[in-house]
């Protein structure tokens, strides 16, 4: 047994909030609304902690700065409301996470966005493909049709 007494004691709590950045972009092929435009629309990242803070590149020349409590959140306000967009959000590993219909392919949404496990997704909205990412704030990715209307 290679642990001491000391390293089985209980410790105080760390004094510093977790450590780690992953930064990301936002590129959308359509803008519905005609205000941010198309392209890369938003830089961000997502700290360890969970809480994302995004830099629309809109308008000129400084844009604008937002903070969110998690990834899911961003998602909820700024990318599930425009699926027509079909965004692209790639991370700085080069990952990429669609959200919207592109060629001969339902709309990507990751199934936590949704608020929904897989089960639940709507009958008229079928589940047909895993996301490549896997994970976003730690999410079931699923592919489902939201453009049905």
């Amino acid at each position: 047994m290679s642990e001491t007494n000391e390293d089985l004691l209980p410790k105080a709590p760390a004094k510093l909030a977790p450590r780690g950045i992953q930064s990301f972009t936002v590129f959308r092929t359509e803008d519905e609304t005609g205000v941010s435009g198309e392209g890369i629309v938003i830089e961000g990242v997502r700290l360890a902690t969970g809480q994302c803070i995004i830099h629309w590149l809109y308008p000129p020349p400084k844009g604008g700065i937002a903070i969110f409590e998690s990834m899911d959140d961003f998602i909820k306000v700024h990318i599930l409301p425009h699926l027509a967009n079909r965004t692209i959000i790639t991370f700085d590993d080069g990952e990429q996470t669609k959200f919207g219909k592109f060629e001969d392919e339902g709309p990507k949404i990751p199934n936590s966005q949704v608020d929904k496990e897989p089960n639940e997704v709507p009958a008229s909205k079928e589940p047909n493909e895993v996301l490549a990412r896997g994970q976003l704030d730690k999410p079931q990715p699923h592919t489902i049709d939201n453009t049905k209307e």
